[in-house]
């Protein structure tokens, strides 16, 4: 599939002011070193800032309708044909319910749940039909075996039934993902990383590729444009290697491919150190590399071989899973929690001034701006919105009632809403406030992957708390523990992990000694 050029929504006059601005915007950065996001840079970025939906998550939402719809079908033509009563419809859920199971495994190994397989319905329908009849005759027998049996109408009606919504519902599908294809709902939104004739290469290999969900958003080099040029193959170079981090952000942007080849090592090294701390697949292309290794080195994006480098983490259905392990946990913790976040609410409001809840911008996923919400603990007129100070032990701007819950941790407690919005996860890194600091460094400064904490949402509890570090992070040695815990949790996370986490925050929350 032929993707559209961004420089395509621009007529000539338009790219030749643009790319004057970028030049402008090049000079600046030899001589200033700023890495702000050039203005060329975030028009095109302010063009991607909606949603998409990854091929992944619509395949498997795409399963699960057909799990259901032949489910329901098989009930409802059993039902039509031979009614029974209530407690014998759970009897014929839990036979026909495989059957509908083993259609759609069927279907996945026959290879009709792939993008292009779905585009071009026609030329699968042999192949659904063959997986219905599959699985039809074995249900349809221990149906007649160990349920009321149907009449022969009955079974006609029900594998008819079955194999005309296939057909009908795989043609619907087959349109609406050429639309959303077209309109940019379904697609993966990529930045081609290094310029000039490895760059077109790789562009004119992914455009002729006819059924890939690619979007190619720009190309960023770090070379002036005395040796890359400032359009490639059509796409316009959107401004230098520092300003991608800001321009992937704000774009959405799901995979970065880097166009250099695998022996500039050095350079490549020196690209993953700024790249890495985005939560994006970072893929190296192997298109033009002559080196060849075992097919299973490889992934592809339609035919281009791809080395993969990192993966986004926690993606697609394992972001739905954690999404609702945080809504479940979350309401029943609040449910259980309710009248001691009451009780707390009247003891902030009755023993001093100002409002119950404390509002303070913090990094949250993406590196986005969040306001996190907390009990008040200090002194209204005390309070520190950018936790430039840090809380110290005996701080005389906290609260009689504010140390208590501090020490208790009711004060994060208020932090579940911000879950039920989606703004932070049960378990994650902790945010910490924008301009948090030791001394008079910034965090960043002391450790420099510190932003790749910001790869997955915030949490209201974690792994570095788990494992003692609450409070104050008064040294750099605290600062780089507490960072290498959450990207500990990042690389290994599962539910389970999440689990074991949420459950031992309570006993762990006991130990007080570093929380005040």
């Amino acid at each position: 599939m032929s993707q559209p050029n961004t420089s395509e929504q621009l007529n000539m006059d338009d790219l030749r002011r643009k790319v004057s601005e970028l030049r402008a915007s090049e000079e600046r950065h030899e001589a200033t070193g700023t890495t702000e996001l050039n203005p060329f840079a975030r028009q095109i970025a302010e063009q991607f800032r909606d949603q998409t939906t990854s091929p992944a998550m619509l395949i498997g939402q795409f399963r699960l309708a057909e799990f259901i719809s032949l489910l329901f079908i098989g009930l409802l033509v059993s039902m039509l044909v031979a009614p029974t009563g209530w407690a014998a419809l759970l009897n014929r859920v839990a036979l026909i319910g495989p059957g509908a199971a083993l259609t759609v495994l069927l279907l996945q190994l026959v290879d009709t749940y792939q993008i292009p397989s779905l585009r071009a319905a026609g030329s699968t329908t042999k192949r659904v039909q063959t997986a219905w009849i599959l699985s039809f005759v074995p249900t349809a027998v221990a149906m007649h075996l160990l349920d009321t049996p149907l009449t022969f109408g009955g079974y006609a009606a029900w594998f008819a039934s079955g194999a005309v919504f296939l057909l009908l519902e795989r043609q619907f599908i087959a349109y609406a993902i050429r639309n959303w294809a077209r309109n940019g709902v379904m697609e993966r939104r990529a930045v081609i990383v290094g310029g000039g004739e490895p760059a077109k290469q790789l562009v004119r290999q992914l455009e002729a590729q006819p059924d890939n969900d690619i979007r190619i958003c720009g190309i960023f080099d770090d070379r002036g444009s005395e040796r890359s040029p400032t359009v490639v193959a059509g796409y316009p170079k959107l401004g230098t290697f520092g300003e991608l981090v800001e321009f992937a952000r704000l774009a959405r942007i799901d995979m970065l491919i880097i166009a250099l080849p695998a022996t500039a090592e050095q350079r490549i090294l020196q690209l993953l150190r700024k790249l890495w701390v985005l939560p994006v697949d970072i893929r190296l292309a192997a298109h033009a590399n002559r080196l060849r290794f075992r097919p299973r080195s490889y992934s592809h994006v339609g035919a281009v071989p791809m080395f993969d480098i990192f993966d986004k983490p926690i993606r697609d259905w394992d972001s739905v899973a954690k999404r609702l392990f945080d809504i479940v946990f979350s309401l029943g913790a609040i449910a259980v929690l309710w009248p001691i976040m009451l009780a707390a609410a009247i003891a902030v409001k009755m023993t001093s001034k100002g409002p119950i809840i404390f509002r303070q911008k913090r990094h949250g996923f993406n590196n986005e701006i969040i306001e996190v919400l907390k009990f008040r603990s200090m002194y209204t007129e005390m309070s520190d919105q950018t936790a430039v100070k840090a809380v110290t032990k005996g701080d005389p701007r906290v609260t009689p009632v504010g140390r208590f819950l501090r020490k208790s941790s009711i004060d994060e407690l208020p932090q579940l809403f911000n879950v039920l919005r989606g703004e932070l996860s049960l378990v994650g890194p902790r945010p910490h406030a924008v301009s948090a600091q030791t001394g008079e460094r910034k965090y960043v400064d002391v450790v420099e992957s510190y932003f790749a904490r910001h790869r997955v949402k915030p949490g209201v509890t974690g792994w570095a708390q788990i494992n003692g570090l609450r409070g104050e992070l008064d040294s750099d040695e605290k600062i780089r523990a507490r960072t290498a815990y959450d990207l500990d949790y990042i690389e290994n996370w599962s539910l389970l992990f999440d689990l074991k986490i949420f459950f031992l925050t309570p006993i762990r929350l006991l130990n007080t000694d570093n929380a005040y």
